[in-house]
């Protein structure tokens, strides 16, 4: 139970990532991340704030939500 959000963010956004088209380099560029920061996020080992949240969804044109469900 415990982490199944973070889980979901990660599996959530690398498939709306991937259905762009977008390396996982490329994408963390454009946050200004390093890709190995993105793997970990995209993997549920990150615990983002919800700033990240809505910045990463602003980036996919995506309501922050759709990242949550």
């Amino acid at each position: 139970m415990e982490g199944d959000l973070q889980r979901t963010l990660g599996r959530n956004l690398r498939a709306y990532r991937e259905e762009r088209g977008l390396s996982q380099e490329a994408f963390a560029q454009v946050l200004g991340v390093h890709r190995t920061y993105m793997g970990g996020v995209e993997r549920g080992e990150r615990n983002l704030t919800l700033r990240s949240i809505e910045r990463i969804a602003v980036q996919l044109k995506l309501d922050p939500l759709d990242l949550l469900k």
